[in-house]
């Protein structure tokens, strides 16, 4: 860990951070992410933390029966459980659905704003 965080390779990743990853989600409408198991995972916490701060919704993928943190449970528009190997084709339907109705909630969401000026 302590080799990860040594100058050279830190002033790396956050350059891949800024240039890559930042455009990207501030392009996206939402932010599909495979929610980890296990150990904590780095590259998935400065993702979630990139959205919530540009306000991108969220639609977090679990694996069946997994269990999530209650603030990802707060910060995610949709929680949706998938099981990508056994059942890819309902997998793909649920996030498809999801995306579906994180975009049109985002859509009319902006457009209410709109109105207020």
């Amino acid at each position: 860990m302590s080799e990860f965080w040594d100058e050279t390779n830190h002033e790396e990743w956050e350059e891949d951070v800024r240039e890559k990853l930042l455009p990207m989600l501030q392009q996206s409408g939402a932010c599909i992410t495979l929610v980890p198991r296990g150990e904590l995972d780095i590259k998935f916490a400065v993702e979630l933390g990139l959205c919530i701060m540009l306000e991108t919704p969220i639609i977090a993928l679990v694996r069946p029966g997994m269990s999530i943190p209650n603030g990802l449970a707060a910060v995610a528009a949709e929680i949706v459980e998938v099981d990508l190997v056994q059942d890819p084709d309902g997998a793909q339907r649920s996030i498809t659905e999801a995306f579906a109705r994180v975009l049109h909630t985002n859509e009319r969401h902006v457009r209410l704003e709109d109105l207020g000026d």
